[in-house]
């Protein structure tokens, strides 16, 4: 009897023994090797073990603390840690009784890059659409601070927690695969901050802003919140993200939405609102491209030109706090939707959060706006915002205004520079009346007119017939 209590005995303990053995921490597929974590901040780690109400323990080697949750009924835990200034490599040990290393980690600035195909479009360009610089990107492309971590195309319609995808440094082997406008964003961060730059990007291409939204943030468009494309990108692609620590986020989207301009200007907002409720970090900045003029329907009426979605995406401006908007009027391309000149785009982000995000002085972070029009006899002055030393058009004719009268009928005008350069005179002598002007409002167009700086200025147009 005494030996069958004491096999038994045994049997339990080796039975506790291999169930503490089997109990294994499991995380998303981000939070591995080589990733990237924002610099002075308490960023969220999380994951699951196959054990409820089981302590874990995160340890990180930059400041030798030790970090404690205990799972929840489902076995998820989550941990908040402190972050130093920029530095690296470190590494981290995740522990439920078994131990997980993550090794090569950096700590420095963090940006979600997210949109359509514009956005996902890689550094070695798609068929039949190059990337201007490419092979030089590449070669020189070597770089172990900046880094890229690509979620993989994934439609759902039920939010994931994981997702497919590893971190990369920046080399000749990885870089063709970076989104463009991502990596030439980081890169001139890196070069400009001197610290670690790691981007998440999750895109796809022709995707609609509806997709992007989760279901709580596309509920309020009951229209739209049926249909069967809303939030299976946000489900697939964004939701397993939501919570990694960042710094802000880049959007280049709007092309498939060419045909619904005024429900862009609430549909954009909200998903701005959607996002950093999800994220529960405050209001991030959050930067996004105008879209470039291409010949979308070779239309012109309402719904088919799309300058009426690039004045929706710059009314986005008084809408949405902590944002910002490049100016893409002078890289498009009438043959392809695909400008490409990536790493105009890419720079032209960065200086934008390197002026608004980081406080770099002396220069400007957007093209001009227009701000005001004063009409002067058979002419019109045209004012804009951001204009610094003045307007120029390199030395190029100065066209793609139109000048219209109470008739309502634009016709093409002769342009010239103001005083100092601060304004634009624009007139016709088809109209001796003039009350509205509009510049570079075309499905397509090649903007001409910069600020000094050779940031474009917008389309824009001073009536709303």
């Amino acid at each position: 009897m005494k030996r069958y209590q004491l096999i038994m005995a045994l049997f339990a303990s080796f039975l506790l023994l291999a169930e503490g053995v089997q109990a294994r921490i499991t995380m998303p597929s981000f939070f591995s090797d080589g990733m990237v974590l924002q610099q002075k901040s308490a960023v969220a780690i999380w994951g699951s073990s196959d054990r409820k109400q089981q302590k874990v323990t995160v340890k990180t080697s930059w400041n030798a603390k030790k970090y404690t949750a205990v799972t929840d009924e489902s076995g998820n835990w989550k941990v908040k840690v402190e972050t130093p200034v920029y530095g690296g490599p470190y590494s981290m040990e995740v522990s439920d009784g078994e131990s997980v290393h993550i090794n090569n980690v950096l700590i420095g600035e963090v940006w979600l890059c997210s949109g359509q195909s514009n956005m996902d479009m890689r550094v070695s360009g798609r068929y039949g659409d190059p990337v201007i610089g490419s092979l030089d990107a590449i070669v020189t492309s070597g770089n172990p601070e900046v880094r890229m971590f690509i979620v993989g195309s994934k439609m759902t319609s039920e939010p994931l927690t994981d997702c497919e995808g590893i971190w990369q440094e920046a080399s000749s082997e990885t870089v063709p695969e970076f989104s463009a406008a991502g990596y030439f964003f980081a890169r001139k961060l890196n070069q400009v901050l001197k610290v670690p730059v790691g981007i998440i990007h999750a895109s796809y291409g022709g995707s609609r802003v509806e997709a992007w939204m989760s279901k709580e943030g596309i509920e309020p468009y009951k229209e739209l919140s049926d249909v069967h494309n809303a939030s299976i990108l946000y489900n697939g692609m964004l939701s397993p993200v939501v919570g990694y620590g960042i710094r802000g986020c880049l959007w280049y989207q709007g092309e498939a939405n060419v045909d619904v301009p005024d429900l862009y200007t609430q549909l954009f907002p909200s998903l701005v609102n959607d996002w950093r409720k999800q994220w529960g970090i405050g209001e991030f900045p959050f930067y996004y491209a105008q879209i470039a003029p291409f010949n979308y329907n070779k239309g012109e009426g309402k719904g088919q030109n799309s300058a009426y979605l690039r004045e929706a995406q710059a009314k986005c401006l008084g809408i949405v706090p902590s944002s910002g908007m490049i100016i893409l009027t002078d890289i498009g391309d009438a043959r392809t939707i695909h400008p490409m000149e990536k790493e105009t785009v890419g720079n032209r982000f960065a200086y934008m959060a390197l002026g608004l995000t980081y406080g770099k002085k002396g220069f400007p972070v957007t093209g001009p706006l227009y701000k005001s029009m004063q009409i002067e006899g058979n002419k019109i002055a045209v004012s804009f915002d951001e204009v610094g030393k003045g307007l120029t058009t390199y030395r190029q004719p100065l066209t793609g205004f139109e000048i219209a009268g109470e008739d309502r009928v634009f016709h093409p005008a002769n342009a010239h520079l103001g005083k100092d350069a601060q304004t634009v005179v624009v007139s016709s002598p088809e109209v001796p009346h003039p009350v509205a002007v509009r510049y570079a409002f075309k499905d397509y167009v090649k903007g001409c007119l910069y600020n000094m700086f050779g940031l474009p200025v917008s389309s824009f147009r001073t009536d709303d017939w």
